[in-house]
């Protein structure tokens, strides 16, 4: 499902179409994190963006229980976002390789202050995060 669909039942019933950002106030959780598109955003540009320090994460979490109950698997495409809804599938873009990766989150955190985002070191090492350990990111949330 596409943000797209999932805006359908968040207007269904309104006497006016509400604004992009008063739909994403509606359907994605507001915690530490603003998602309110960003000003630049041209390719998805209907989309939630957000951008800021993503970090992984493996080898010590790797087999143990994540916040969703599965077993974390660091070679997976996977992700540990505060807010963001368990099986959201966000696009992860490097500003410094330009590579990006599909995630689903399936685990809380970061941690650390400062960070937006932990991936699988799979992940990670899709956009070339491994070596330097954090980057900065754009996020989009596909759904």
């Amino acid at each position: 499902m596409t943000l797209t669909l999932a805006l359908t039942p968040a207007l269904s019933g309104c006497g006016a179409p509400a604004s992009l950002e008063e739909t994403i106030d509606r359907i994605i959780p507001r915690g530490r994190h603003d998602w309110k598109p960003t000003s630049n955003a041209t390719n998805d540009a209907n989309l939630p963006k957000q951008r800021g320090v993503a970090s992984w994460y493996g080898p010590g979490f790797h087999g143990r229980r994540t916040a969703n109950g599965e077993r974390f698997d660091m070679h997976a495409l996977t992700a540990a976002h505060r807010d963001l809804p368990f099986g959201a599938r966000v696009k992860v873009r490097s500003l410094e390789t330009g590579r990006s990766v599909v995630v689903r989150v399936n685990d809380r955190g970061p941690y650390a202050k400062g960070r937006l985002i932990d991936l699988s070191k799979g992940a990670a090492a899709r956009i070339g995060l491994v070596k330097a350990g954090h980057g900065s990111v754009e996020l989009t949330v596909l759904d």
